[in-house]
């Protein structure tokens, strides 16, 4: 991605750490100022120091209305961006219960009506002026079966095709919308013991929020549609199709039960 020099400004959700801490530091560099929204006060006052000038918000995007809270907020600071990152994400690996409800709506507010009413109301503004970039972060697991994290992979499937589609309606108007569909990245998001956790970042099946993050600006820029970067994601969806069902459903439980 060339070093060109933005004047801008930057609003990533998830800011505060992992893939949306890397997401401020590249963005930074490239000229724009930051705006990081999260629900985590600490990380976002140590992100604060860590870029001087970046304006925090500490808020629960998994709340309902909380783009519309987002948006009434941005206006009262005078802030526009240029660019929106739909970062902000959660995870978990366990079979849907009455017992975990709570967490699964959560989810389904987080990773889906917040960022489509997010996409639809900054998105506007963005046509208005005629130019604007958004970023939306899916999954290759948008691509697979996934026993233990139903959830999850079916937001990231709806994300993957609300962002191509609204990709079509905002190009006309001058705004690049990017979907990005990675596979295992080195954050927090997934509880792996620290052995294991190396030994697939040695043999590359888990790649580094920086190694993303390149690739995913070079893509909004460039006004890729759909990214999906990395050789697990041509190798991992190919290898689970030809698993016959039935060994998904061991494999679902037999992960569940560790």
């Amino acid at each position: 991605m060339k070093r060109t020099q933005h004047h801008g400004t930057a609003l990533i959700t998830g800011g505060s750490s992992g893939i949306g801490l890397e997401y401020a530091r590249q963005l930074s560099a490239l000229g724009y100022s930051l705006v990081l929204v999260s629900n985590r006060a600490e990380e976002l006052a140590s992100a604060s120091e860590a870029f001087p000038g970046a304006q925090t918000l500490c808020l629960d995007l998994a709340e309902h209305g909380a783009a519309s809270k987002l948006m009434a907020w941005s206006d009262s600071k005078g802030i526009d961006p240029e660019v929106l990152v739909n970062n902000a994400g959660m995870f978990f690996m366990e079979y849907l219960s009455p017992e975990n409800l709570g967490k699964a709506q959560a989810m389904l507010a987080l990773h889906t009506e917040t960022v489509t009413e997010l996409c639809i109301l900054m998105g506007a503004r963005m046509k208005e002026r005629g130019r604007g970039y958004i970023l939306n972060m899916s999954s290759m697991t948008a691509r697979i079966p996934a026993p233990g994290i139903a959830i999850y992979s079916a937001t990231k499937a709806y994300l993957k095709s609300f962002g191509r589609s609204f990709s079509y309606e905002m190009r006309p108007f001058g705004v690049k919308v990017t979907t990005v569909c990675p596979s295992a990245i080195d954050t927090g998001l997934y509880p792996l013991p620290e052995k294991l956790r190396g030994f697939l970042k040695a043999i590359g099946i888990i790649r580094s929020p920086q190694w993303l993050v390149r690739r995913a600006l070079r893509a909004l820029f460039r006004g890729r549609r759909v990214i999906s970067p990395g050789l697990m994601n041509t190798v991992v969806p190919l290898l689970v199709a030809a698993l016959p069902s039935a060994l998904i459903d061991r494999l679902g439980m037999r992960w569940i039960n560790r």
